[in-house]
């Protein structure tokens, strides 16, 4: 009992309890943060490692110089010292502030700053309560501690877990992103003639909003000018509702509903809900080896999936970004010196003391600032796939019109505060018709092959609904939330330059096979797209 209610004990379970923030998304079971980390993981872990071991030895310090010395027989009045009466209440309320701001990130919460100076000021009252009324507290104190002070250092011994945990997973992504060596090409278009194929997916592109339930005044001249000459396929079935999932399926052609996913980063394998069962994550059975072994030069310009880290001996060329909240914003791009001290260049520009160029963002404009550098980065890379023939198989995976909405539709500009989803949809037209004139430029567009599809539709109900950034315009788009499931899903074949309509349900996990068929030349004209849909329902 002694070494469960040490100071030294007690610190480091509320150490790892306090920071679970910041060592949490490293030790989560899905590995989100190491898997979309653009950059190295030791700038972020390491600070973070340091800062254990700071408060640790901060907090074992405090409790020690708090612990009452034994008092002389018959001296003691079984009141507690100011110091050890306010160390531990303020301790002790500081456990649900940290629990409320730990769930806060991974149930998307956007916690206002407010709310934090709330509960602040709050336990600030508490304290200075407890200081004046120290006789008042003492009988709750005295009961209450002994019990706490024990199941604290119960607690740590689970925390010793997570600490490991945590170490392990530091040293497992230690090399995460290094160069990337790509596959070389072998062949060119000219010895094997085919359709260039530019396969475009537009992210939470739904077809219910684009070309059945348009919201009135919503302008989308190059989703029209699209429909006039492609086969529009309009009762597809999503390949799943997250990102995560939906993509490896697309790739491979295998139904999943779960990924894993490897301390190091990589993908290792899809959960297939069908036979229920995990199929390895092979990059040899994808679309881009199917394109390679039928002569193409592969590109891909994407986001959110750590494309370059996962497929690169089947790319020719590669560019993946996602900008994404890490902990305490430490940026795997800086050198782990320059995060350890971030935190407290915020405190203190937030303090108004110092740095007031580093004043801390809010999560909004850190959302906008980070939405906005990878469409553009995207915008960039892409353009340099498109401008280049000899890469006749291009991915791009483009984060609009995903929300949160960081485009103004009516001033043509990027926005300053969070826009609507029909904001970043009439981005995405813009898009379409920016890609679409980089074709034309090079007379690309007539004898490709575009399949444009969204990864899944506009999850009004179950994800944007109760978002900090749901609008009034969003709800009225939705009528009021409601969930059409259906992504948009076009192909305009070579040469095509008739509407077409597949009304029959279609399975986005036949993607594959569709580009498969496209690839060997199977699929002319609409008809043939249609006889092969009906075919290989």
């Amino acid at each position: 009992m002694r070494f469960l209610t040490h100071p030294a004990t007690i610190a480091f379970g509320l150490t790892n309890l306090f920071l679970l923030a910041l060592t949490g998304p490293f030790i989560a079971a899905d590995r989100d943060l190491v898997y979309h980390l653009i950059g190295a993981s030791s700038p972020i872990f390491l600070p973070i490692l340091a800062y254990i071991v700071i408060l640790w030895l901060i907090l074992t310090t405090l409790l020690t110089l708090a612990s009452p010395k034994p008092a002389p027989p018959g001296l003691s009045d079984g009141l507690p010292t100011r110091l050890y009466l306010l160390t531990w209440t303020g301790l002790t309320l500081l456990i649900p502030w940290s629990l409320f701001y730990t769930a806060a990130g991974p149930l998307g919460w956007l916690v206002p700053a407010w709310i934090h100076l709330l509960i602040a000021a709050a336990i600030v009252a508490l304290l200075t309560l407890a200081a004046i009324r120290r006789t008042a507290f003492a009988s709750i104190f005295n009961r209450v501690q002994p019990p706490l002070a024990t199941g604290l250092g119960f607690l740590t011994l689970s925390t010793v877990v997570i600490f490991l945990q945590f170490l392990w997973a530091g040293y497992a992504s230690r090399t995460l992103n290094p160069p990337t060596i790509l596959h070389r090409p072998t062949t060119t278009s000219a010895q094997n003639p085919h359709p260039r194929i530019l396969f475009l997916l537009l992210d939470e592109l739904s077809y219910d909003q684009i070309y059945e339930h348009r919201f009135p005044g919503l302008q989308l001249p190059a989703f029209d000018q699209l429909a006039a000459q492609s086969t529009n396929f309009t009762h597809v079935i999503p390949a799943g509702e997250y990102t995560r999932t939906v993509l490896p399926t697309l790739l491979t052609g295998i139904p999943s509903n779960h990924i894993r996913v490897s301390a190091q980063g990589h993908l290792l394998a899809l959960h297939n809900p069908i036979d229920n069962h995990s199929h390895p994550f092979d990059p040899h059975q994808t679309v881009f080896q199917d394109a390679l072994t039928h002569g193409y030069r592969t590109g891909l310009a994407g986001w959110y999936n750590p494309y370059c880290r996962i497929l690169p001996n089947v790319l020719d060329r590669c560019f993946w970004t996602y900008r994404e909240f890490t902990p305490a914003d430490l940026s795997p791009n800086a050198t782990a010196s320059h995060n350890l001290l971030l935190p407290f260049r915020a405190l203190l520009a937030t303090l108004h003391i110092a740095y007031p160029a580093d004043h801390p963002l809010t999560d909004e404009q850190k959302d906008l600032q980070q939405h906005t550098a990878d469409y553009q980065a995207l915008l960039t890379a892409g353009d340099q796939l498109l401008a280049d023939p000899s890469t006749d198989f291009t991915f791009l995976h483009i984060p609009v019109p995903h929300p949160y909405g960081f485009y103004d539709r009516r001033r043509h500009t990027f926005a300053s505060a969070h826009t609507s989803y029909l904001d970043n949809l009439a981005l995405a037209d813009l898009y379409l018709a920016h890609v679409r004139q980089q074709l034309e430029l090079t007379n690309q567009w007539d004898s490709t092959a575009v399949l444009i599809m969204g990864d899944h539709s506009w999850r009004t109900s179950f994800v944007w609904l109760t978002s900090a950034s749901w609008t009034e315009e969003d709800a009225k788009a939705s009528h009021n939330g409601e969930f059409d499931d259906r992504p948009a899903y076009l192909l305009k074949l070579p040469h095509q330059h008739q509407p077409a309509r597949i009304d029959d349900p279609f399975d986005a996990v036949r993607t594959r096979a569709l580009l498969q068929a496209l690839e060997s030349n199977t699929l002319q004209t609409p008809t043939d797209l249609t006889r092969w849909t009906q075919a290989t329902q």
